[in-house]
């Protein structure tokens, strides 16, 4: 494979999660994952069209007061309904959220209860909501843990009740909203070890340069969100706005490919717009092309590449 072939396939090739577990098969995350957020009582049918536009990961929540997870269940149905797509080929994503996340008035447990309960009474939710069929409850790709708890000891109790379906009912775990000394802490105290984080790619956090480094020495993918609405400087750089023009694509799509290129990482999209969903996964398609032209090889993209690092102050 020629040096701009291998470029190419880096990016449009979705990301392999390490076994959890002797015999897993093993579990893919594309570069592009559906968020359904915010979408309320439209879940259903926007999980539906992305899915039939080309997206194969979904990632929702079992917490009502920000995500439909029983509709976005209605979407996956849908789609898998006429048989040209299978579960097999798609990535689903779920949450554990802890009562500081929750409506108080509306939540998949009673937050009275030990956290274990919680626990146990959120994934029973989810595995009903994300079931494939009517009679067939089916698995989660990842369970995340929506957030750390209020203390490590709460936070480790959550995780080991997460073990214990590991690797049959859910198949991977994760954890987001998570600082680096979080992140390391239950790296180092668990079984299960996280093969994904979520969280914000903004410059509060310094693009969490250290922990997305951490990720990469441990084998765990970093996925974004708040991508294009916390980066409106970014946005506005000469760097995206110079790969947009070179490759042919909007800003926000150079700025997704941008982003993606740092590595390790997969991106939240949580767009409404069918358009938007056709022309952000079309900017993957249009990537490769550019890099396989005659003319092009790994040096212009790594000159963008290392422009853009230094933007985000991620010095290699």
């Amino acid at each position: 494979m020629s040096c701009s072939a291998t470029l190419a396939a880096s990016m449009i090739e979705p990301l392999v999660l390490p076994q959890t577990s002797p015999g897993q098969p093993p579990t893919n995350i594309p570069r592009f994952v559906y968020g359904t957020a915010w979408k309320k009582e439209r879940s259903t049918d926007l999980v539906a069209k992305a899915i039939k536009t080309g997206f194969t990961g979904v990632d929702t929540a079992a917490q009502p007061r920000h995500y439909r997870e029983d509709l976005v269940g209605e979407g996956i149905r849908r789609a898998l309904k006429g048989g040209e797509i299978k579960r097999e080929d798609l990535y689903i994503q779920t949450k554990y959220t802890p009562p500081a996340g929750q409506d108080p008035n509306n939540l998949p447990y009673d937050p009275t209860s030990p956290v274990e309960a919680q626990v146990h009474a959120s994934i029973a939710s989810s595995l009903y909501h994300l079931r494939t069929s009517e009679v067939e409850t089916g698995y989660i790709d990842t369970l995340v843990l929506h957030s750390p708890l209020s203390t490590m000891g709460l936070t480790l109790a959550a995780w080991r009740t997460l073990e214990t379906y590991v690797p049959h009912r859910i198949r991977n775990l994760g954890i987001s909203n998570t600082d680096l000394p979080t992140l390391r802490t239950l790296y180092e105290s668990v079984t299960v070890k996280p093969t994904v984080v979520q969280n914000r790619f903004f410059a509060r956090t310094h693009y969490d340069v250290p922990l997305r480094r951490f990720c990469e020495e441990n084998s765990i993918i970093y996925q974004s969100f708040w991508t294009l609405t916390g980066n409106p400087q970014l946005l506005d750089s000469e760097v995206v706005a110079e790969v947009a023009r070179v490759i042919g694509v909007s800003k926000e799509v150079s700025l997704y490919l941008c982003v993606m290129g740092l590595g390790n990482l997969a991106v939240l999209n949580g767009t409404t717009n069918e358009e938007r969903m056709s022309e952000d996964l079309g900017g993957l398609e249009m990537w490769t092309a550019w890099c396989q032209r005659e003319k092009i090889d790994q040096e212009n993209w790594r000159g963008y590449m290392s422009t853009f690092r230094k933007l985000i102050g991620d010095h290699e």
